[in-house]
């Protein structure tokens, strides 16, 4: 896939190492940004990267483009590290797909 069909929205911290990449990134400070720059991008991009800690702020906008084949919506963690939110939104839809949690198995703990 060519760069320039993938977009990552983030703190400004946390775009930076995609733009060095050659990934088009968008700063933004706070989610009301963010959900605009969403809705702009998913038009012409077919992947968009978002900070979780603005995705998991974001979950009815993300659950819209879930139904949708493209763009794809995906949580990474930010400079700070992960919330925990992008893995658990995989392994939702794991569970939802196939009706088991073949990441974690049984074991888990809440």
């Amino acid at each position: 896939m060519r760069k320039d069909n993938i977009a990552v929205i983030g703190d400004k911290d946390s775009v930076l190492l995609y733009k060095a990449i050659g990934i088009n990134a968008y700063p933004v400070t706070d989610e009301a940004e963010a959900r605009d720059k969403l809705k702009a991008l998913a038009m012409n991009y077919r992947v968009i990267y978002i900070v979780d800690t603005l995705a998991e702020k974001m979950t009815d906008l993300l659950a819209r483009y879930k139904t949708r084949p493209f763009p794809a919506v995906i949580p990474v963690p930010s400079v700070n590290g992960s919330n925990g939110f992008g893995m658990q939104s995989v392994r939702n839809d794991v569970e939802k797909a196939i009706g088991t949690d073949i990441l974690f198995g049984s074991d888990k703990k809440d």
